[in-house]
């Protein structure tokens, strides 16, 4: 079922980023809605990148690498919460997911809190956001305590706290956009692929966030 699910999300998405009528995200929006992956948020006018400003295509990851990062986090939803997990079999914190996932499909071994992995990784402005780049929030009183991997269409996918599990949500909602803190970039690339799942666990105690 999830594979349906995911399928069907990831055919929506490409139908938003195609469709100049705003058609697709209508569709898309009912999708996640009618499965509870979302919160409906209220409706905000969309602003278009700045003329000349660099995206995910002009980058140096080619996007069908990009579009593997989506489809392997899209395959954590309902991976439950737990600190210091950082495997689909033993559950996520928030950094454990995005790490996981970003060495899964680049082959690169990010650092293990949100902190550091908005330092380590390339700077963009938010209307720049490409899917499979990272999105950071100040949700714990200090900045980028908490990070997500946007998947398209004003939405991202994270593992957000205890009791929970690797969800959707939007970043126009309330919350989300209040604490928005920024948006970050995965530049470069390994040759070889890191096995599934094969992250490895951290050498110190992680930031564990939620919300």
């Amino acid at each position: 079922m999830r594979t349906v699910c995911i399928a069907l999300l990831l055919s929506l998405l490409a139908c938003a980023r195609a469709g100049a009528s705003g058609a697709g995200d209508d569709e898309l929006d009912r999708f996640l809605n009618a499965r509870g992956l979302v919160d409906a948020p209220a409706p905000v006018r969309a602003v278009p990148p700045a003329a000349g400003t660099p995206t995910a295509a002009g980058s140096s990851q080619p996007m069908d690498r990009m579009s593997e990062l989506v489809v392997a986090a899209m395959g954590a939803l309902g991976v439950p919460y737990r600190r210091g997990g950082n495997t689909y079999d033993s559950g996520f914190d928030c950094s454990g997911f995005v790490r996981a996932v970003v060495e899964q499909t680049l082959g690169l071994m990010l650092p293990r809190n949100a902190a550091q992995q908005a330092a380590a990784t390339h700077e963009i402005e938010r209307t720049e956001l490409q899917p499979g780049d990272l999105v950071f929030f100040n949700t714990l009183r200090r900045t980028y305590s908490h990070v997500g991997i946007y998947v398209g269409d004003h939405k991202f996918i994270h593992s957000p706290k205890p009791g929970a599990a690797v969800r959707i949500e939007d970043l126009r909602v309330s919350y989300w956009d209040r604490r928005f803190d920024g948006a970050r970039r995965v530049l470069g690339q390994s040759s070889a692929r890191a096995p599934v799942q094969a992250a490895t666990a951290p050498a110190t105690a992680p930031a564990y966030t939620n919300y």
